[in-house]
This record gives structure tokens, sequence and C-alpha cells, in this order.
């Protein structure tokens, strides 16, 4: 009833006269004056009314919304919305995509991952570098000479003034041969804090640090996780420092006691960033800085900073630890940005985290999605069981088909998101959404590959080109925010607040102080009526869109996909109801007020959907970008369809569970909205077992898509051991030789000099290939001469006591 009553006051103030109107000529004794002025009081009263109503509502909306903190007020204001907004909005446009983002690399940048990055990977054997926990000093050496923790750092720095595009396709080729390697690289070229540097740095900072981080004499670390606080820059519990003048000089710095932890590369940085929460009870900053999240900028060796100790994330050898002091005192000059930049490091730190989160943990991903399908294809192939190739089982072919598909989902959301940041953006939201989505996506990947390598994969050893992802991949889904609080609490969360059309307006309003009620009153019904409008046109686009997919679907060919031209627009189409209905729900959160903070089963539902979409668009991305690529369609196919089908099922299960005193009723206007004929308006299925298995046939014999795949990997040179590279030159030759096989069984005939030869190479490769790594001893200890295990030295003991030692001996 409210509602309706407040929609009538946007009419309402249409009838508001006229200052010329009140100052009418007219005489008032006259009976028509007399009838005008009735109707003029009339209105008044009305117009009274109605502002009385919206000012309750107003209200009522105030008290229900918990109060925005300051951090939170500052988070609302920092990175850039794009995309992501056109999804909140419902409308999101493909050829806006196209248009817009184009990733690409330079001449230099294309040399750099031909040849340094590939050099790089030569010095990196990754089964030492696990076992030893370290790289070897030639290693550390080329990757400082190299400048491979410089290259965001831009050239008048020293730096190699990469793009984005290149620092991704530099770690995803990294993680291809060593994970370590990648992570450690990672860290220096997004937090750094080089970038941090860049953009808020002082000139002095900068005239310093800069230079030395570019070129490897300070290694970088970044110190915000502490136990109690985690990844939250908003809590900061533990890590506190007060504004105080020196005993001694009088010089204006802070006292700073913090307890950090998991700090990547801590262990071995020159410089550490810092973040700390900081308070200023003498107000000794007189105006210049403001209390709050503050980052110091610390070299080691700085008085009280203890950096050393190490954590050992599962079996992972990148250098990781512990950033600890108490009452360290930290001049103005070492805080960064100095004394003005005081309380501004939530605002350097959001928008720095962009690149962290969606490109540097998706590019282990994307570095995972290559090497299985490089590898793993390969060895589908090679391994025979009952004398058929496993790639022929049904089993394996479903699990390659989706680290395929997956694979494919991971890179071309990699691809949008560069350029995304190439393009001088800064998306929270859908940074958000590539972490989550991406490195849960990755360790899908690197299991399906675990399952079909089976034995081979859980060997350690150099043969071993697959277990330390498997290990590596968890790290990736609780840094940078754990994936749980992630989907379930941030990328909706700040979605609805930052990405809604309509709704950041509308929550500033409600902030106003009560001197600014009738200002804030007046932006709030008019934002109001907006996002009742916003609802209202996505229930009707997706009541008609949804009939429309529904009916489209149904009557698809099984094989419309390989008219690409086809594939482009029907997926176009299914994603752009899709959108619809996730607008629509959005706005029906709505219903939650301040609840929606507590819904994190509905949030994390909500962001299932958001994260399909949004990858779905780049995977269309991708294919319009690469069309051309024999076998694409069939890929894109099937990773599109399972998108549609993730964000269906996300919507359906939010409908179904819609929570909150108006959870009956925001359910029914969904299910309505979103599936108005029920079950027949969930059309979307998984794909069918003939593209299951004609994706699989791509992945795993000679083919542009796996050509497509393998152009991100580490290849070694001719004459090196290597198994990776050795498994994808033996697949055209087993698949040959299994061909052969085939014809002269079905036509009954002896193989010629030539055939023999070919099928005796593949079996010789098939038996050297499917070998694992065997140890004479698994530790040092086991290698010191004399060494008897000690389950052997007990039964020994035990023998000793017995007649017969030995079964044949005489009784």
């Amino acid at each position: 009833m409210l509602s309706r009553t407040t929609r009538r006051s946007t009419t309402s103030l249409l009838l508001r006269p006229s200052s010329s109107a009140l100052a009418t000529q007219t005489d008032i004794n006259s009976p028509s004056s007399n009838n005008n002025h009735h109707q003029l009081s009339q209105r008044r009263t009305l117009l009274g009314l109605v502002h009385a109503i919206d000012k309750r509502v107003y209200r009522w909306a105030k008290g229900v919304l918990p109060p925005i903190s300051k951090t939170e007020n500052i988070a609302l204001g920092c990175g850039t919305i794009g995309f992501d907004r056109d999804i909140f909005s419902g409308s999101p446009s493909l050829q806006h995509l196209i248009d817009t983002y184009q990733p690409s690399l330079t001449t230099e940048e294309r040399s750099f991952l031909t040849n340094q990055v590939t050099h790089l990977c030569t010095l990196l054997n990754d089964h030492d570098v696990v076992t030893n926990k370290d790289f070897s000093k030639a290693a550390w050496d080329y990757m400082r000479d190299e400048k491979f923790f410089g290259m965001k750092i831009p050239k008048e720095w020293g730096g190699l003034g990469f793009s984005t595009e290149a620092v991704s396709q530099v770690l995803a080729k990294l993680a291809t041969q060593c994970f370590d390697a990648n992570a450690t690289v990672a860290v220096p070229n997004s937090l750094g804090p080089g970038e941090l540097l860049v953009r808020y740095g002082t000139d002095d900072q900068k005239e310093y640090f800069l230079p030395r981080l570019a070129n490897g004499t300070l290694i970088p670390c970044f110190g915000l996780t502490g136990p109690h606080s985690g990844s939250d820059a908003t809590s900061l519990i533990g890590s506190d420092c007060v504004v105080s003048k020196h005993p001694e000089t009088g010089e204006l710095g802070v006292v700073a006691s913090f307890k950090k932890r998991y700090i990547t590369l801590a262990p071995v940085a020159g410089v550490v960033g810092l973040g700390l929460n900081l308070s200023d009870p003498e107000g000794l900053l007189g105006g210049s800085g403001e209390e709050g999240f503050t980052v110091a900028l610390l070299e080691r060796g700085h008085e009280g900073l203890r950096m050393g100790p190490r954590h050992i994330p599962l079996s992972a050898a990148f250098m990781n630890g512990t950033v600890e002091g108490e009452d360290v005192w930290i001049p103005m000059t070492s805080i960064l940005g100095g004394q003005e930049r005081c309380g501004f490091g939530w605002n350097m730190f959001v928008e720095c985290l962009a690149e962290g989160r969606g490109v540097s943990l998706p590019a282990g991903s994307i570095g995972a999605a290559r090497s299985v399908v490089a590898g793993v294809g390969a060895y589908s192939r090679v391994r025979k069981q009952f004398r058929v190739p496993i790639a022929e089982f049904g089993g394996i072919q479903e699990a390659m088909a989706k680290a395929g598909s997956d694979g494919l989902i991971t890179i071309a959301g990699g691809d949008v998101m560069n350029a995304i940041v190439d393009n001088h953006e800064a998306p929270m939201v859908i940074s958000s959404v590539m972490k989550q989505n991406c490195t849960e996506r990755g360790r899908r990947i690197v299991e399906c590959g675990m399952d079909i390598a089976a034995g081979s994969a859980i060997c350690r050893g150099d043969k071993n080109y697959m277990g330390n992802a498997y290990m590596s991949l968890p790290i990736a889904i609780t840094v940078e925010g754990a994936n749980i609080m992630t989907r379930s609490f941030q990328i909706i969360g700040q979605g609805l607040t930052r990405c809604h059309p309509h709704m950041s307006d509308l929550l500033k309003a409600l902030q106003l102080p009560p001197s600014e009620e009738k200002h804030a009153v007046k932006i709030f019904v008019k934002q109001f009526h907006k996002i009742v409008g916003h609802g209202v046109t996505n229930f009707f686009g997706s009541v008609t869109k949804g009939v429309g997919s529904t009916f489209s679907t149904a009557t698809r060919s099984k094989t419309a996909y390989k008219n690409g031209d086809d594939l482009l627009a029907y997926h176009e189409k299914q994603l752009l109801r899709l959108s619809n209905n996730f607008a629509l729900t959005a706005d029906l959160c709505f219903t939650l007020g301040g609840r929606l903070k507590f819904e994190e089963l509905l949030m994390g539902r909500l962001a299932d959907a958001l994260g399909a979409i949004y990858l779905g668009y780049a995977t269309l991305h991708h294919y319009h970008r690469r069309r051309g690529v024999e076998g694409l369609e069939a890929l894109t196919e099937h990773a599109m369809l399972r998108l549609e089908r993730e964000a269906q099922e996300a919507l359906y299960a939010a409908s179904e569970n819609f929570p909150g005193p108006l959870g009956p009723v925001a359910s029914t206007v969904m299910k309505m909205g979103c599936f108005p004929l029920g079950g027949m308006t969930r059309p979307y299925s998984d794909p069918s077992d003939t593209l299951t298995k004609e994706v699989s046939r791509l992945l795993t014999t000679p083919s542009e898509i796996r050509d497509m795949f393998q152009e991100g990997i580490y290849s070694a040179p001719d004459g090196t051991i290597h198994q990776m590279t050795e498994l994808i030159n033996a697949l055209p030759i087993c698949v040959e030789a299994d061909k052969v096989a085939t014809s002269l069984r079905r036509e009954k005939r002896e193989p010629t000099a030539e055939e023999t030869n070919l099928i005796a190479k593949a079996d010789a490769l098939r038996d050297v290939l499917i070998q694992v790594d065997v140890f004479e001893h698994a530790t040092a200890e086991e290698a010191q001469p004399g060494y008897v295990r000690p389950a052997l030295q007990g039964t020994e003991e035990r023998f000793a006591n017995l007649d017969r030692t030995v079964f044949r001996e005489a009784a």
C-alpha cells in the first residue's frame, strides 16, 4: 500500500501550482475564484499527505538499513563499474563487449614470452623446487636480472611497463612448468607494493624504491593478513599504530604493533608494504591525513621489524611467512604517499586489488587448463587399458570434455578481464567473480586431470606434471579472500550497492544527516521509483524472453552450433534472458532491507548466476575473436550449455528459497518472472553425450583446438627430458599408429615394413611415457651410508630370536 501511494508522489509533484498561478489577480470574491481557491487547498492537502507518506517511507527505510561505516562508504566510491553494471541492469551487449575490449600483446611482450619466460622455465625443475622448498640462486638471479618482478613498473622507473595481458600470459606459462614460480612472480606485479608506489608514492619514495624494485634489488611483499582479520582490510585487528612524536627528535611519525601471517615473499623480501589501522588521539596530524587504514613502507632491517620465519603452505615451495613487530617507530616519510595519505590505504588497496584478484590468481588456473588439455589429453591417447586408449572410455571423455570447456571459460574470462584492466578500469565486482569462479574451475580442471592420469599423477618426481598443481590450487582458493566469503558475501554485497543502476544514489540519500532530510527524501523517492520501474521492466522482459528462449531452445537442432553465426545469436539471446532474470532477482533483494548481508545462501546462489552470465559473455567474446579455429564451435557450445544451466539452476534455487518476511511474495514474483511456465521455461540442460564425445575427441587427438591450448605452455628444447613435451610430441605418432592397427584388423592383412616401424615406435613411446619415478631413497637421512629403515630394523630384531629365519630352512 505504501509503495503504491509513494509512486503517486512523483505525479503529484507535477500538479504543484506555479508561483504565478498563486499570484493571480482574479477577484477572490468571485465564485470561480472561490472554486479555484478550494481546488488549490485540496491540492496542498494532497501534496502534504504525499510528502508525509514519502517521509515515513524514507524514515522506515533509514531505520531498517544498518549504518554504513566510513570504510564501507569509501569502498562504494572505489574502483570502477562497467560491464558488471550492464548485467545488473538486465541489458548487457555482446557487441559492446567486443568493440570495447580487445586483449593484445606488443612485439616486445611476445618476445619476452618466447625467450625470457621460456629460459626461466628451463631453470626450474618443479620436483626439485618443491623438494628443496626454494629456487636455485641462478633462477632467483635470472628473475631479477630480466625484471620479472618489475613487469608492471613503468619504463621511466626502470621496469618493463608491460600490459596486464602480458603479465597474465607470463604467469600462466610459468604455471605450466612450476606453480611456485607463478606465485613468486605474481605478487610483485599486483600489490607489490610497486603499483601502489607508482600511483600514490611521494617523489622521494618513487625515486628510491621503484628502480630497486624494477631491477630486483628489493623483492617486495605486502603485509595485510592477520590472525584475527584474515584479508579483511576493514578490520585490521592487531595491526594498530598511533600518531606520535619521536621522544628524542620530535619528528612526527607513528608507533606500530603488528602481527601478520600468510605473507607471500616475506621470508626473502627487502621491503614490505604494511597495512595498519592508524589512530590520532592527540590530533597531531593537524588536518593533513586522517585516521584509518594506512600503508607504511618498511625495509628489511628496520628497527623492530621481524621478517624471516616461514609457513609451508601444503607442499608448495614459494616463500610465505610472517611479518611482526611491537612498538615499531615509523616516520611519516615511510608512510606510502606521505602524511597526507594517512587513512587513504583502503582506496589504494581496493583500486589495486583488481589486478591481484582478477588477473594473477586466474592466471594460475589458465596455466592449469592448458597443462591438462595438452598433457593429460595426450596421455589419454598414449595410455592403453584392455588394449584400447583410455580416451575411448566414456568416463574419461566426460572428464576431458569438462576440463576442456572449463579451460575455455577460464581463458576467455581472463582475456576480457585483462583487457578491462588495460582499459584503465578497476572493476571490483568482476575481479571478485574472476577470483572465485576461475580458481574454483581451476581446481575442477586439475581434479579431472588427476582422475584421468590416475597413478601417474600421484607419484612424485620429474615425470609428474600434475601433482604439485593439484596441491597448489587449494592455496589460490583461500588467498585474497577465501572463495567461500567471496561467493557468499562479497560479490553480491558489492554488486548490489555498486553496480545496480539506482541503488548507490538511494543509499547515499539514506546516509544524509537529519538536517538534510528534505533533500534526502526527494532523492530517495526519485531513486525508489526508478528501482520499482527497473523491476517492472525486468519482470516483463523476463517473461517475454523466457517464453521466447524456451521456444527457440526446444526447436533448435542439436547441430545448430556448427554455424558460427547461429551459435553467437542463439547464446547471446539466452544470456540476455538470464541477465533479465538476474536483474529482476537483484531488485527483489531490496525486500530484505538490511537483512540481505546476512542471507549468504541467497547471495551465494546469485553470485553463481552472475559469474555464469559474465563468463558466458566472455566465452562468446573469445569465440568472436578466435573464430576460424577448427572445432571451436563444439567446445564453445559445450561451455555455453554448461554456463546457461549453471545460471538457470542458481536462479531456480534462489526462487525456491527466497528468505525474509516477504520471502514468499518475492519467491512468487521471481518464479512468475523467471519461469512463467514453470519447468517448461527452465529449458537448459547439460551437453549431450554426442557433443561431449566430440569435444573429448578434439582434445585428445591432433587438432587446432589442442594447438590453441598449447599456445601458452612451456615446451622444452629438443633433447631435454620433459614429460609434458614428450607426451605432446608422442600424440600424433600414437594416434597414427592406432589408425594403422585398426585398419589392419578391419582389412585382415599384415602390416607393411613402414607400418610395422610406426607401431613399434608408438609402443616404445608408450612404454616410456607411462612410467613413473622411482627413488632409491626419499629423504636425505635415507641416503646416509648404513641407514636401515626403522621397520626393517624391527624385522631384524624379531628374527634374531627365532630358530628359523628362512621358510625353506629345514625344520
